[in-house]
C-alpha cells in the first residue's frame, strides 16, 4: 500500500509529502514546510543514545486522532498497529488514546537521523518531529606494530581511533613511568635511546568511555662490560671471575688467557653464561693459573671487553689492570742495599 492509500484524501496526500520536506531541515531548528498553514508541527529536543542501548520513541495522541505514523526520514516504521519497517528490532510499544511509542532495540550510527509522528486529526495534521544522537565509545583502529630498532634511529609511532564525539588521544611511555609526551595520533621519537626503550600506551578517550592499547619497543645497541676486578686466590682454592655486561640483544661471550681462548671444561675451568652475566670458574686454583684474563662480550652491534687479574697470596697488585707486582721482594732488595755498608763496617 502507498502512502496515498494510507491518507486517502488527496489533500492528506499532500501534507505526507510535505512531511518528507522537513528531512531536509537540521535537527533542532524551527520545522516548515509547504503545508505549514494545514499543518501544526512541534520539535521535540534531540535524543542522544550510546550505541547498543535502546531507544523510545514517544508521540501525544487524542481522542480526536483518526490516523497516525511514525516515519524515519522518508520510510514508514509504524502505520497505527501496522508495523511496516522490516527491521526486527523497531517495535510497538504503546499505542492509545494518550501516546503512541515506538521502541528501537540495539541503537546503531545508522539509526542517527530525524524521525517524525505524523497524527492526522479530524481537522487538520499535526506532526513533531525529534533527532536522534547516536554517541560511539571511543575504538583504536589503526595502530603501529611493535618496533625493534637500533640505538639513534629515528621513530614515528601512530594511533587513530574512531567514536561520537571524536576520541581525543594521548601517548605516554610506561616502563620506565614518565610524565605525558604526547597529545596527538603521532608520537615521534628522533635518534632515540635505551633509555626510551619500552611499553608505550596509547589512550583514545570521549565523553562515553576509554580504550586503549600498547606498542613495545625494543631498542637494540652494542655491548658495554663493566670494569673488571681482580681477584686472589689461594693454592688449591676455588676461584671466580664475574663479567657482566649491559647489551640488546643478548652478548656472547669469550674468556682469553692472555691470547689463548678458554673453552668450558678445559684445563680444570668451567664458564657459566647467564644472562648479562658470565663466569669462569677455577675448580682448584694452581700456581699456573695466576695470570692475565681478557672477557669478551659480542652482539650483532658491536663488542666490548675487560681484563682481569688472578693473583696469589704475597702478589698484591700495581695498580694496573692485568699487571702483578711481588712488592714484598722488592721492598727486602732495597732494604739489604741501603743497609749493606752500615753493616760493612762493623
Amino acid at each position: 500500500m502507498g502512502i496515498c492509500g494510507y491518507f486517502t484524501m488527496s489533500w492528506k496526500c499532500l501534507v505526507v509529502l510535505s512531511f518528507r520536506l522537513l528531512f531536509l531541515v537540521p535537527a533542532g531548528l524551527p520545522v516548515h514546510s509547504q503545508g505549514e498553514s494545514q499543518t501544526d508541527s512541534k520539535v521535540m529536543d534531540n535524543i542522544t543514545v550510546r550505541q547498543g542501548e535502546n531507544v523510545f520513541l514517544r508521540c501525544a495522541q487524542g481522542d480526536i486522532v483518526t490516523h497516525t505514523a511514525w516515519l524515519n526520514r522518508s520510510s514508514i516504521l509504524y502505520a497505527g498497529e501496522d508495523k511496516w519497517s522490516v527491521d526486527p528490532r523497531v517495535s510497538l510499544v504503546t499505542l492509545n488514546q494518550e501516546e503512541f511509542t515506538i521502541k528501537i532495540e540495539d541503537v546503531d550510527m545508522t539509526d542517527e537521523g530525524p524521525y517524525i509522528c505524523a497524527v492526522q486529526t479530524s481537522s487538520r495534521p499535526r506532526t513533531t518531529s525529534v533527532h536522534i544522537l547516536v554517541q560511539v565509545p571511543p575504538t583504536i583502529i589503526n595502530l603501529s606494530k611493535d618496533l625493534v630498532v637500533n640505538e639513534g634511529s629515528n621513530v614515528t609511532l601512530m594511533c587513530q581511533a574512531s567514536g561520537k564525539p571524536e576520541p581525543s588521544l594521548t601517548w605516554k611511555l610506561l616502563s620506565p613511568s614518565v610524565d605525558l609526551v604526547s597529545e596527538d595520533e603521532y608520537l615521534d621519537i628522533p635518534s632515540i635511546s635505551r633509555q626510551r626503550a619500552g611499553t608505550y600506551e596509547c589512550t583514545a578517550i570521549n565523553d562515553i568511555a576509554t580504550d586503549v592499547q600498547t606498542v613495545e619497543i625494543t631498542v637494540n645497541y652494542a655491548p658495554s662490560v663493566s670494569e673488571g676486578r681482580d681477584v686472589g686466590v689461594t693454592l688449591g682454592q676455588r676461584g671466580v671471575l664475574e663479567c657482566e655486561v649491559d647489551a640488546v640483544p643478548k652478548a656472547d661471550f669469550e674468556w682469553y688467557r692472555d691470547d689463548r681462548r678458554i673453552f668450558n671444561g678445559l684445563d680444570g675451568m668451567e664458564i657459566e653464561d647467564a644472562g648479562q652475566l658470565s663466569k669462569l670458574t677455577f675448580l682448584n686454583i694452581s700456581e699456573a693459573d695466576y695470570g692475565n684474563y681478557t672477557c669478551i662480550a659480542i652482539n650483532k652491534l658491536g663488542s666490548s671487553n675487560a681484563s682481569f687479574v688472578l693473583y696469589g697470596p704475597g702478589a698484591v697488585q700495581d695498580g694496573n689492570s692485568g699487571s702483578m707486582g711481588t712488592h714484598v721482594h722488592t721492598y727486602t732488595c732495597l732494604l739489604l742495599v741501603i743497609l749493606l755498608p752500615f753493616l760493612l763496617k762493623f
